[in-house]
C-alpha cells in the first residue's frame, strides 16, 4: 500500500508544516495498539482562541503535557495574536500557527514558518484520535522526520466526515498490515549483513529459515489494531479523519466554537488551500 500519491506532494509534504489529506496508515511502535482502550482524558487548561470569524474554545489534555505547556508558552507571549489560517480544507482540517503568516502578502505560500525548535511527538493512539474537533500539533513528513516531532507551533482542527464503522474495521486491517510491512522491513535492514552473506553463498535454506525467522518475530510483536465502539460511534456520528490516526500528536479538543471552525473550513482558498479573504487570530488567553 503507497501511503502517498505522487511523487511531488511527498516533496510538499516533506518541507512544510502540515497534515497531507490523502489516505495514509500509520508506522507507529507495535506496542501502542496494545494500550488499553480509554475515552480521551477530558482535564487540561481552557484556552480562547480569538478570531475574525468567532471565537474557539479548546481544552488542553494534561496527559500531553510538552504539547500542553509549549502551547500555554506561546499563548502566553501572545505568539499567535495575528497568525493566519494559512489552510483550510473543506471536510478535512482547519490550520494556523505559521509565524511568517502574520504580514504576509495576498497569495503568498505559507506553511514552512516555525518558532526555531519542535516538540518530541506524544501520540497516544488510540487513547487519542483524530474526530472532529480534535486539536493536533503540524508536523514535516516522515522521511525527514522519522520521530515525527511537532512543529513548534503550528496546529490543526479537525473537521472530517462521518466514516462508516466497516469502513473503520478496513482501515484499521489495512493500519495492521502496513505497520507488520515497516517492522519486518526494518528486521530486513538488522540483518541486511546476514541477507547478503546468504544471498552470496546461494543458500536458499538459510534466506528461507531466516526470513520465517522475522516473519515469526514479526507477528509476535505487531499485534492488529482494535477499535473501541466509543471510537466508531464518534467517527460514525460525529466524523473526523481517521487516515491521520497514530501519526500526529492530538492534544486537545474544541469545547466550543465548532459553528466557527465549520465557518472557516468553507472559505474560499486559492491553490494552496490559503483563504482568499484572510481569516486571523486576534488573541489567545487562558481561561481562569
Amino acid at each position: 500500500m503507497k501511503t502517498i500519491t505522487t511523487a511531488t506532494l511527498l516533496l510538499l509534504a516533506a518541507w512544510q508544516w502540515t497534515p497531507v489529506a490523502v489516505s495514509q496508515t500509520p508506522a507507529a511502535v507495535a506496542e501502542s495498539t496494545q494500550t488499553e482502550m480509554q475515552t480521551p482524558q477530558e482535564t487540561g487548561p481552557v484556552v480562547d482562541i480569538v478570531t475574525t470569524a468567532g471565537t474557539i474554545k479548546v481544552r488542553l489534555f494534561d496527559d500531553t503535557p510538552l504539547h500542553r505547556d509549549n502551547f500555554l508558552k506561546l499563548v502566553s507571549e501572545g505568539y499567535y495574536d495575528g497568525v493566519l489560517f494559512h489552510r483550510v480544507i473543506s471536510d478535512f482540517m482547519i490550520q494556523a500557527g505559521d509565524p511568517d503568516s502574520k504580514n504576509a502578502a495576498p497569495g503568498a505560500r505559507l506553511g514552512a514558518g516555525d518558532p526555531g525548535y519542535t516538540v518530541e511527538a506524544e501520540i497516544d493512539y488510540p487513547r487519542h484520535y483524530h474526530k472532529r474537533g480534535a486539536l493536533a500539533a503540524a508536523r514535516t513528513g516522515d522521511q525527514f522526520n522519522p520521530e515525527r516531532r511537532s512543529s513548534g507551533s503550528q496546529f490543526y482542527i479537525v473537521t472530517g466526515r462521518p466514516v462508516t464503522p466497516e469502513r473503520l474495521d478496513a482501515m484499521a486491517g489495512n493500519q495492521t498490515q502496513q505497520m507488520m510491512q515497516n517492522y519486518f522491513r526494518g528486521l530486513c535492514k538488522q540483518h541486511e549483513a546476514e541477507i547478503e552473506e546468504l544471498r552470496k553463498a546461494a543458500d536458499k535454506e538459510g534466506l528461507e529459515r531466516l526470513r520465517q525467522q522475522m516473519i515469526a518475530e514479526t507477528e509476535a510483536n505487531v499485534k492488529p489494531i482494535e477499535l473501541s465502539e466509543q471510537m466508531k460511534a464518534d467517527y460514525s456520528a460525529v466524523g473526523g479523519t481517521p487516515s491521520l490516526d497514530a501519526q500526529y500528536t492530538v492534544f486537545g479538543q474544541v469545547l466550543e466554537g465548532m459553528d466557527v471552525v465549520e465557518k472557516i473550513e468553507k472559505a474560499a482558498t486559492d491553490g494552496n488551500d490559503r483563504p482568499l479573504e484572510d481569516i486571523r487570530i486576534i488573541s489567545t488567553k487562558v481561561e481562569e
